[in-house]
């Protein structure tokens, strides 16, 4: 029995832990998406349209586009995004010694 009962404390306490880790990704999830059927609703032949993007000048959109096509040429290297006590940029950890 006493077992059982600590197994089910520490089962609800872990999932109480785990609902709160990401409340601040939750509450944006799924507004690109949302953005973008918008836009398609209100102009569905915007990509028709020979007019230029607003807010990006030539020398901008082209260095991006460069920027994005190198990236699958030399992908940046992996990092650790979710970091539970370890280090970040490698095994010294800056520590001095």
């Amino acid at each position: 029995m006493f077992i059982r009962s600590t197994t089910l404390a520490l089962a609800c306490l872990l999932a109480t832990g785990c609902s709160s880790v990401t409340p601040h990704y939750d509450a944006r999830f799924g507004d690109a998406v949302r953005d973008a059927k918008k836009k398609m609703t209100l102009n569905p032949n915007a990509g028709k349209s020979g007019d230029p993007v607003m807010g990006m000048d030539g020398r901008a959109a082209r260095e991006s586009m460069v920027q994005y096509q190198d990236s699958y040429k030399t992908p940046p290297p992996v990092t650790n995004v979710i970091n539970i006590g370890g280090q970040i940029g490698g095994q010294g950890g800056g520590s001095g010694k």
